[in-house]
């Protein structure tokens, strides 16, 4: 049921209509049976790419590795009382990308994957619930440890053919009228081929404070009062937050962006606002479940921001947690340890795939091709990794020590490649070394490596195999994904149910009413 929004003109009639609005939306909830309580402060945290094993996981190595225990510790939101099962598939496929899967979540319909917030003909843009709660009033924030104008963030402002249109959706930023945006910068911020005018600067003429953020003390000077606009101080190459695990502890966190979005928001009669951990999916992609861990970690920190508000207003506060969808297809249990998890084995790991590759890079740049050598870039993996290369005596010498419970001659042993490991290694080394262009091709090496650098993923699958955890893709999965909720309204998000049901349940529980955006003025070309 679509319903448009007369305009009020003067005294005693502005009011009848307010409240007229207020009792159209409190019956189109009732009519789709909610009968609960209405919020007034919403959180809504996606994980994206984040899978039932990837929380796990990260318990796991919370508790185990971290915390020294024989179990699993809990996450926060894992705490939370009601618990959803959602399917995530596009109106095109059965695997969803992160464009279709948010414009599911944040209209209620399905489109093509690539496509935010436009139907799959491409000739109607669709309308999210965070546009038609600040069309009621609402603040709204949104956050992202990656480019703002990256498909999930965007797909709560932005209505494009392309989720590649990084330019064009930066400018729907500036337009949306949200109150609040934090974390990542602009991928393309002058256009794909920089000769378009900066659309920072168009976005600070919409009337936002826009602020590099470089350190504690910058986000302290950022005052309500304003719409703003927070880039972090430290970006990678795609306008991204480091990764968790290589973040120095200067550097601003997304719960310091989640708790300054609170602080930003808070004060107003209701609020929403969204955060999602991009970098969960980014290290998922590339295979690196230390680098998961870490970022499901961090993800865990900025809900926990959202947990402290909520006690405050118990009575008022919903937070819903989720995932756009399943990557990597982690598993948590590999073939070569049988029946056994090593998570302690990924100590050994000191940054994430990103900061290994910058080593690699050097050493190539560094090293001409004829004197390169394994025996001579070997040092900086056992430094990395903590992986092993030992001859076939010291092999004997640790197994006769580890049959007395030396637990020390059993790790160095576990950690020691293999003579098919070290084959693997060897020629994965051999390829890094190699210009792009020169490095082999076809179905082997995209399983072997995935596009990314050879020698970082051979690492990466080595000792995440050792630890008992082993890939299926460098890609999404069709897997249905968690929901975790608590607060009021929260009952609505438990069971088993469709991604774009997510735009029924948000618009019930924030009393939104529905209204419908204008059609596209010509129908856009694929």
């Amino acid at each position: 049921m679509w319903r448009h929004r007369g305009k009020p003109w003067i005294g005693i009639l502005t009011t009848l209509l307010i409240f007229g609005a207020l009792l159209a939306t409190t019956v189109f909830a009732q009519e789709q049976g909610y009968q609960g309580s209405f919020p007034k402060y919403v959180f809504f945290f996606i994980g994206d790419g984040m899978g039932i094993n990837h929380i796990h996981a990260t318990e796991l190595y919370k508790g185990v590795v971290l915390e020294g225990k024989e179990t699993p510790s809990k996450l926060t939101f894992t705490s939370f009382p009601i618990v959803g099962l959602n399917t995530t598939y596009a109106a095109d496929t059965l695997i969803t990308d992160s464009a279709s899967a948010i414009t599911a979540i944040a209209t209620g319909h399905k489109t093509n994957d690539g496509v935010l917030n436009m139907d799959p003909s491409l000739s109607q843009k669709l309308t999210t619930f965070a546009e038609l709660a600040k069309q009621e009033g609402w603040k709204v924030a949104v956050l992202s440890s990656v480019s703002l104008d990256h498909a999930t963030p965007a797909g709560f402002y932005a209505h494009n053919k392309s989720r590649n249109n990084y330019y064009d959706i930066a400018l729907e930023m500036g337009e949306s009228n949200f109150d609040f945006f934090a974390g990542g910068g602009l991928r393309q911020p002058k256009g794909k081929e920089k000769d378009k005018r900066d659309a920072l600067e168009i976005i600070a003429e919409k009337g936002y404070q826009v602020v590099t953020i470089a350190s504690r003390e910058d986000l302290a000077k950022v005052t309500p009062g304003q719409k703003a606009l927070l880039i972090n101080g430290v970006l990678d190459e795609d306008a991204a937050m480091p990764y968790e695990i290589d973040r120095a502890a200067e550097d601003l966190s997304l719960a310091d962006y989640t708790r300054k979005a609170i602080e930003m928001l808070q004060g107003q009669d209701r609020f929403f606002i969204f955060v999602e951990g991009g970098k969960i999916d980014w290290a998922s992609h590339a295979n690196d479940a230390k680098a998961v861990i870490y970022d499901v970690l961090a993800f865990d920190e900025a809900i926990k921001e959202a947990v402290k508000f909520y006690k405050q207003h118990p009575n008022d506060t919903l937070i819903v947690v989720t995932s756009d969808h399943d990557n990597g297809g982690m598993s948590l249990g590999q073939a070569l340890t049988r029946y056994e998890l090593y998570l302690e084995v990924l100590k050994q790991q000191k940054g994430s795939y990103l900061a290994f590759d910058q080593l690699v890079r050097k050493y190539r740049e560094n090293t001409p091709g004829e004197k390169a050598s394994f025996e001579d870039f070997f040092p900086t993996i056992g430094d990395f990794y903590g992986l092993l290369l030992i001859s076939e005596e010291e092999r004997n010498a640790l197994n006769e020590k580890a049959k007395t419970g030396d637990k020390e001659a059993a790790m160095k042993l576990h950690m020691s490649l293999t003579p098919r490991e070290e084959k693997i290694l060897r020629e994965a080394f051999s390829e890094s070394m190699k210009k792009k262009d020169e490095r082999a091709k076809g179905e082997e090496a995209y399983l072997a490596y995935g596009g990314y650098e050879p020698v970082t993923m051979a690492c990466s699958h080595i000792l995440n195999a050792k630890a008992g955890i082993g890939w299926t893709t460098y890609s999404h999965l069709a897997t249905p994904t968690l929901v975790f909720s608590i607060g009021a309204g929260s009952e609505l998000f438990g069971g088993y149910f469709d991604n774009t049901d997510f735009f029924t349940k948000f618009t019930m529980v924030m009393n939104l009413e529905l209204i419908a955006m204008p059609a596209t003025k010509e129908p856009a070309k694929p």
